[in-house]
């Protein structure tokens, strides 16, 4: 079983943006992540210190989709 995400400043979550579009980032306490829906990525939280690099980034695409069905585009 794996640990929970560290907690990550509150402060620190109203000024980071997406380094891609400059969007807001959405801080996802389950994965430990930062999610940006306008680049469609993922960035990761690594001992409570933000990994703001689009290459450490996690695609969205990637990730499978409750709504879909297997095979489905």
């Amino acid at each position: 079983m794996t640990s929970p995400a560290p907690e990550v400043d509150p402060r620190l979550l109203e000024i980071l943006v997406c380094p891609v579009t400059h969007g807001r980032l959405e801080y996802d306490r389950e994965r430990g992540e930062l999610i940006s829906r306008g680049a469609r990525l993922a960035y990761p939280i690594r001992d409570g210190v933000p990994i703001m690099l689009p290459d450490e980034a996690r695609s969205l695409d990637d990730a499978p989709s409750a709504s879909k069905a297997p095979g489905e585009a």
